[in-house]
């Protein structure tokens, strides 16, 4: 269809269920920004939530917005998208995000975005349209992520334990009680500059099949950004009490310092991605970073089990939102 067709109201729907995709991924996230600083006893949980939810905002500050033009221009190719496609691919994330919060499993909102857009393009247009070189990156990066995460955070670890093996475990702790507000501050602007983008590129998409934005623009109107970045951040504020305890306490048991080689091994891997646009998981990066640390106690210090559960989410997220939004997409131009 071309894009005058799109009514107006229609635009307004979808902006508005994509901004509530937006605040799902903050909601469902938050356990990734505040689960160790929450566990390792730093701060409280209401102080953590907004300590990152004000993170996640300033990040609009920082981070160019590659990624949101990786998703807007670099997964499907723009012409291909329409309303109905843009529908499909928000419930095929939404209802994902909502299975896995419920059930607690950390899984990853931005690959179950990426899954809706490829369900539903291949709904629509079959393979033709998806940008290989985009979809590669970003399913590569399902095992880079966590993977650099797991070498990062436990190379801090062991590190920081030769510098510090003289040192008390008061002492230890006390360091890094301050150390960790840094390092988790770091990773709520990583996952906020990732992140917010994500959704920032899926509206871009539907103001290009709108008519209401160019193919050939370089950056989407200033209100989608400032939206995106608010959205996730509220969406943070009321935090994903339930995989908190998945992320903080069911893997390995955190101190201060793991907490802190956690967290700066998360925000390195994902200042790394964002500034390559490549649109990461933030749950895959931290749990990779927990269990990084978690080993270098031993391989009995991590609850491996645990790990495989997670990893079956991992793998499933996909397929799983690109069969739904495939379902939603028919079922959006049945109706309508």
């Amino acid at each position: 269809m071309q894009p005058a067709q799109v009514a107006l109201w229609v635009v307004v729907m979808l902006v508005v269920l994509a901004l509530l995709f937006d605040f799902m991924n903050g909601f469902h996230d938050a356990a990734n920004s505040i689960a160790t600083v929450v566990s390792t006893g730093v701060l409280k949980p209401g102080q953590a939530v907004a300590f990152a939810a004000a993170f996640n905002v300033i990040a609009i500050l920082v981070f160019e917005l590659k990624v949101a033009a990786t998703v807007g221009k670099g997964i499907v190719e723009p012409g291909v998208v329409d309303q109905h496609v843009i529908f499909g691919a928000l419930v095929g994330a939404i209802a994902w995000n909502v299975l896995t919060w419920w059930y607690g499993i950390p899984s990853s909102s931005s690959h179950a975005l990426i899954g809706g857009i490829v369900g539903a393009t291949i709904a629509k247009a079959g393979i033709g349209p998806l940008v290989g070189s985009g979809v590669a990156r970003t399913v590569a990066f399902i095992f880079v992520s966590p993977l650099l995460g797991f070498i990062l955070g436990g190379l801090l670890m062991v590190g920081l334990s030769w510098l510090f093996k003289r040192s008390s475990p008061l002492r230890v702790d006390k360091v890094f009680r301050r150390a960790q507000l840094v390092s988790a501050g770091l990773y709520s602007l990583g996952h906020g500059g990732n992140d917010a983008q994500k959704t920032i590129g899926v509206i871009w998409l539907l103001l290009i099949a709108a008519g209401l934005a160019g193919a050939g623009d370089h950056r989407p109107p200033a209100w989608v950004i400032w939206s995106c970045y608010l959205a996730i951040g509220l969406g943070t504020l009321l935090g994903g009490w339930r995989i908190v305890k998945t992320m903080g306490q069911k893997i390995t048991k955190l101190k201060p310092v793991g907490g802190f080689c956690a967290e700066t091994g998360g925000a390195a891997t994902l200042f790394l991605a964002t500034a390559m646009g490549v649109p990461v998981s933030t749950t895959h990066t931290i749990t990779g970073a927990i269990y990084g640390v978690g080993s270098v106690r031993g391989a009995s210090a991590v609850r491996w089990g645990l790990a495989g559960n997670i990893l079956l989410a991992w793998i499933f997220t996909i397929p799983a939102t690109a069969f739904i939004a495939a379902v939603f997409y028919g079922l959006s131009t049945w109706l309508f």
